[in-house]
């Protein structure tokens, strides 16, 4: 069951250009069993109407501190909450909140509440770059405010760049981490975890690569997820996460090098490594200095084998330390991931079969089957990938307390 089931959250809504999209977090957060609690800021409502959400939400939608039939809403709203959402959060929104300066509904909501925050910042580039915009946001940070950070992309009058709001599915991830992590059983408290996602690139030149079809979303839930169960979590990727819970170290990296000089330099510090990345198993030889060009003729690309990360890890695990690989097959699931699970010498393998509908690279949903050192199989049906973390995680609990 998600987090999100039977949670009261306010959806705070601003007012910028990218109010539209909250229509649609609205509807995933009901869709995801939420009570929704629409509040629209005047600024708000100049870009989207209050019947979308007074139809959309689970009751109607509140626009001010003093045209309601009910006394004080902002303390019974905030009161009631058990998580508010800003999405978008405006540069204005985010000022007055560091601030403290409560002028409208939604800043009252936001300074009476002691329910968890979430803002979800939206701007053109440059107010996003600006030094008092991420001073003001750094500041709402150390309070434990979670930010949702916006992605590079079209943005209003049809520039480019940093600034355009998360994406809904995003945010509600991100809402259903931080309700998860406010209500988990802290299971994994005091256990460092080392989490790997996405697929690497192996340049062929400035331009081309060779790489996969790995999005990173199963390896952000277990991230997630780990550390919604009290994990100190440590995540290599090769792709910019998106709702992730604060407190989680984030390394960037783009090859198979690189995720092997991140992975080896942390793994003696972690207690459990999860694996979920696909690394490329041959990179170029030799990588040209400049683009190659059609005219002149197919090049003669040679490849050399990668190292095996996850032999690696088998191999030099210390005691105590629990490994996690896993296996996308086309054919022969099962046979296949024992064999992997066998061969390098770790806990548990994750398998998923990626051909089939739903399944494993770019979709939100995976089906998989875990296998363990000592022969057991635990098959997970096709789930949202959140929910396929959760069993990964069970599994290695299970793993830990059965050494």
């Amino acid at each position: 069951m998600s987090a999100l089931s039977g949670a009261r959250v306010v959806l705070g809504v601003s007012g910028g250009i990218a109010a539209y999209k909250a229509v649609e977090v609205c509807r995933r957060l009901v869709d995801a069993g939420a009570h929704v609690v629409p509040v629209l800021t005047e600024g708000a409502l100049r870009f989207v109407g209050r019947t979308t959400f007074d139809a959309l939400g689970s009751e109607r939608a509140w626009t001010s501190l003093w045209d309601e039939d009910r006394p004080i809403p902002h303390t019974h709203l905030g009161q009631r909450a058990d998580l508010v959402v800003v999405a978008p959060a405006t540069a204005r929104v985010l000022g007055l909140y560091r601030a403290g300066i409560s002028e409208d509904l939604l800043q009252n909501v936001l300074i009476a509440t002691r329910a968890p925050v979430i803002v979800c910042p939206a701007m053109h580039t440059e107010m996003w770059e600006h030094p008092a915009v991420q001073e003001n946001l750094a500041v709402l940070r150390e309070r434990g405010v979670h930010v949702v950070e916006p992605g590079v992309g079209r943005l209003a009058g049809g520039d480019v760049g940093a600034g355009r709001l998360a994406e809904p599915a995003d945010i509600v991830a991100a809402a259903e981490a931080v309700l998860a992590r406010a209500t988990a059983v802290q299971d994994l408290a005091g256990l460092r975890v080392l989490v790997t996602a996405g697929g690497t690139r192996e340049p062929i030149d400035p331009v081309r690569f060779i790489g996969n079809r790995s999005s990173g979303k199963q390896g952000h839930a277990v991230a997630a997820e780990a550390a919604s169960r009290g994990a100190d979590v440590t995540l290599v990727t090769t792709t910019a996460p998106q709702g992730l819970p604060s407190g989680v170290e984030v390394v960037r990296v783009d090859t198979a090098a690189e995720m092997e000089a991140a992975v080896l330099a942390r793994a003696d510090g972690a207690d459990v490594v999860v694996m979920a990345a696909a690394v490329a198993d041959f990179r170029p030889v030799a990588v040209a200095d400049r683009k190659l060009k059609k005219a002149d003729g197919a090049p003669e690309i040679v490849l050399e084998p990668t190292t095996d990360i996850l032999a690696a890890l088998g191999k030099r695990r210390r005691a105590g330390q629990t490994i996690v690989g896993f296996a996308a097959e086309t054919d022969d699931l099962r046979a296949n991931a024992a064999d992997k699970l066998a061969r390098k010498g770790i806990d548990l393998i994750v398998a998923n079969d990626v051909s089939a509908p739903g399944v494993g690279f770019e979709h939100d949903t995976n089906a998989v089957v875990i296998l363990d050192a000592a022969g057991g199989a635990t098959e997970i049906p096709l789930s949202d990938k959140r929910a396929i973390a959760r069993s990964i995680l069970d599994a290695v609990i299970q793993t830990r307390s059965n050494p």
